[in-house]
């Protein structure tokens, strides 16, 4: 019992402390609600079969998850020249790299190699957009983003884990309580939309790089962080190429990355799941099972979310990530040496900066890359 009630805590946690970030990302995308829907609907799937099919496989707790920093980054990102099917082109890039990552290791190791401070602050510039939405949130509509706001922060005082949840929570009744839910909306079964993928140059390097160092940066190598510190030999080739592979064909239908978790794995393969690191495995299998039932509420949150203020669903996805942000900016600015570097890419990536239709994130990678370079690592900056 203890396994089966920490991998449902950790199924739960996963979908409703990250899905208005996702749904924020497909909607910037262009995606259509129908193909919103579609996408979050294979993210689900994926997370539990592979998830149980990992940890069945290394009888270890092997979480899978969306990819959260992504799916920001794809908030914070215009929609690229071709709309929802260049996004969807390149989301197959952004997998077949991982795939790639997975299959070579010296290519893996030279992802590793990025500055951590520079993919940190890519990262955090990424963020820093979406997590000043509750601030909006606030100020356009304080009748239903103050309740939210209040939960979240008293939550964060009993139960940090519970905190966005809570926020969910409180948004949703207010939402019913004030505007509410047109008639006739409901309980949809799941359905898989296709979506035929364009490929465009400025979509893959704008997007899918980026998509691909931000998952790898933020959530798979941690994930194997996780696994290793509790004492799992992480099966990492297999992993990736796993979830790259099942990435690639959700990418069909809308979805964008999935990868190793890092906050739910951290539920699975502690002690909290069992005494024994041998049984822990169970819980990673039961977290899998719960996203395979998050799936067939898919619609229905993907509804709601389109009918609720584009604003309120922003605060709540803002909300989940201000613990990313805390953590992104401590590692982009902990040494003193790498400092101004990191602060030219953070400020470059927050920008919203488009030249050649390539993003914002990428030219703060480079702009941070130059300096670095041209700065030497390690060595303290001129002042």
């Amino acid at each position: 019992m203890q396994s089966v009630v920490m991998g449902l805590l950790a199924g739960l946690v996963g979908f409703a402390s990250s899905f208005a970030v996702v749904l924020a990302g497909f909607a910037a995308m262009g995606a259509s609600p129908a193909q919103a829907a579609s996408g979050l609907t294979v993210l689900c799937a994926l997370m539990g079969g592979l998830g149980i099919g990992l940890s069945w496989r290394f009888r270890m707790p092997v979480s899978v998850a969306w990819s959260t920093p992504g799916g920001a980054l794809l908030a914070a990102s215009a929609a690229p020249e071709g709309g929802f099917p260049a996004a969807v082109g390149a989301f197959l890039v952004a997998a077949g790299l991982v795939v790639a990552a997975g299959l070579f290791r010296p290519f893996a190791r030279a992802v590793e190699a990025i500055p951590r401070p520079l993919a940190a602050a890519m990262l955090a510039g990424v963020l820093l957009d979406l997590c000043l939405a509750p601030v909006r949130a606030v100020g356009g509509i304080p009748w239903l983003a103050l309740p939210v706001v209040g939960a979240w922060a008293v939550m964060l005082r009993l139960n940090r884990l519970w905190a966005v949840p809570a926020a969910v929570a409180v948004a949703a009744a207010a939402f019913l309580a004030g505007p509410g839910l047109p008639a006739g909306l409901g309980w949809s079964a799941p359905s898989l939309e296709f979506v035929r993928p364009d490929f465009h140059w400025g979509a893959v390097v704008g997007i899918a790089l980026p998509l691909f160092l931000v998952t790898m940066a933020s959530q798979n190598l941690p994930g194997l962080a996780v696994l290793r510190a509790n004492g799992y030999a992480a099966p990492l080739g297999p992993a990736l190429v796993a979830t790259g592979a099942g990435s690639a064909a959700g990418a069909l239908f809308g979805g964008q990355l999935v990868n190793l978790a890092a906050i739910t794995a951290a539920l699975c393969a502690g002690p909290e799941a069992h005494p024994d690191p041998a049984r822990r495995w169970v819980a990673a299998v039961v977290a899998g099972a719960a996203y395979l039932g998050f799936a067939l509420l898919a619609g229905t949150a993907t509804a709601f979310a389109a009918a609720a203020p584009p604003l309120l669903i922003q605060a709540v996805a803002g909300l989940a990530l201000l613990g990313a942000l805390a953590g992104a900016l401590r590692a982009a600015l902990a040494e003193e040496a790498t400092q101004v570097p990191a602060v030219a890419c953070f400020l470059v990536a927050a920008s919203g900066l488009s030249v050649a239709g390539i993003g914002a994130a990428f030219w703060g990678l480079l702009a941070g890359g130059a300096l670095w370079w041209g700065l030497g690592a390690g060595r303290a900056p001129p002042r």
